[in-house]
């Protein structure tokens, strides 16, 4: 998996999205910060914490603008280059957008890593790119302790198809379009306990492209999307109900995982973020008694690259489901539903 005896991830504190601040430190660090001026032109900023922010330019086209970039997850260069670069895209398919130039964001620890290693990251992030037909024009690149690797990215939406972390409505149900589980399994490759047929799966899912949501933007029935990331399922699913003033409930029988995600979770592989997740968001958490800890710890499981959380017109929820398994996504589940009341995520 690596090129070098010198596992990538032995340099890093952490890795992926669950090097993630905590969502209760995120908003202490910008709770004094100044209200931003008020453009009519900015449709989307820090308001509600969605994925990326979006600029109108005129009545047929919106900018949207995001970056992303962390620590490796993986030992082979190439993957953590794509895994990273798939991350980063994804904060604009899920704006309903379509990715057309990313800059790259680089900071290597010189004298540690070889420049072939280095050189293979910014190959594999390329990569990704490519297949989302869309040139690294640019980046910067510094020395730092740890390597970190991501993208800046730009894209365009016409501006009735921007969906936000805000529009889920009462009534809707809600789509998941990847599996959960990608922290259980990289606490378990740290730990060299990976097989590698769930290598290969974690791989297949964190770099496999949500540009699904760019489809899913040009559907009426389509209220809501955001992508599941660092804060996990339930960290993420507040941030819908919250930003849209709704009750979601979430069938925890019909959340997708990960082929071992819950016995590796039941046997102890689970990361430092879920526990900081849970601390940060479980007031507004409704669980189930008697639901195990590591179940807990799957659902505020960090996603690096994970998938979709769609709110839909429920008539539609299965053919719209339907649509998204074939476009590429395996996993796709109708997991849950919009309700009216106060804004919380319940567990049932």
């Amino acid at each position: 998996m690596s090129t070098s005896s010198l596992r990538l991830t032995d340099l890093a504190h952490g890795g992926g999205c669950g090097c993630k601040l905590a969502p209760s430190v995120l908003q202490q660090l910008l709770a004094n910060q100044p209200a931003a001026m008020p453009y009519a032109q900015l449709l989307v900023g820090t308001e509600t914490g969605d994925d990326a922010a979006v600029w109108q330019i005129d009545d047929k086209t919106c900018v949207i603008a995001t970056t992303d970039f962390f620590m490796p997850v993986v030992d082979d260069p190439r993957d953590f280059g794509r895994i990273a670069a798939a991350n980063a895209l994804s904060d604009v398919y899920a704006m309903g957008g379509k990715p057309i130039m990313a800059l790259a964001i680089l900071g290597m620890p010189l004298g540690k890593l070889p420049v072939e290693t280095v050189r293979l990251i910014l190959e594999g992030g390329a990569s990704i790119c490519a297949a989302a037909g869309i040139p690294v024009a640019g980046g910067h690149s510094i020395d730092s302790v740890e390597p970190i690797y991501g993208l800046a990215v730009i894209g365009l939406c016409s501006p009735e198809n921007v969906r936000r972390n805000s529009g889920a409505q009462p009534g809707d149900a809600l789509i998941l379009t990847k599996g959960i589980g990608i922290g259980v399994y990289s606490a378990a490759f740290k730990k060299r306990a990976l097989s590698d047929g769930a290598y290969a799966e974690m791989i297949a899912s964190t770099t496999l492209l949500n540009r699904v949501g760019h489809v899913l933007a040009q559907d009426g029935d389509v209220h809501g999307i955001t992508d599941v990331t660092g804060f996990g399922l339930l960290g993420h699913g507040l941030e819908l109900a919250r930003g849209g003033g709704v009750r979601l409930t979430i069938e925890q029988r019909r959340v997708p995982f990960l082929a071992q995600a819950e016995t590796l979770a039941e046997s102890g592989f689970i990361t430092g973020a879920s526990g900081r997740n849970w601390d940060s968001y479980g007031d507004g958490v409704i669980l189930p008694r008697g639901l195990p800890a590591w179940r807990r710890a799957l659902l505020t499981d960090p996603q690096t690259s994970g998938g979709l959380l769609v709110a839909c017109k429920a008539e539609r929820a299965e053919s719209i489901r339907s649509m998204i398994e074939e476009a590429g996504y395996p996993r796709a589940s109708i997991i849950g539903t919009v309700s009216d009341g106060e804004p919380v995520v319940e567990i049932v």
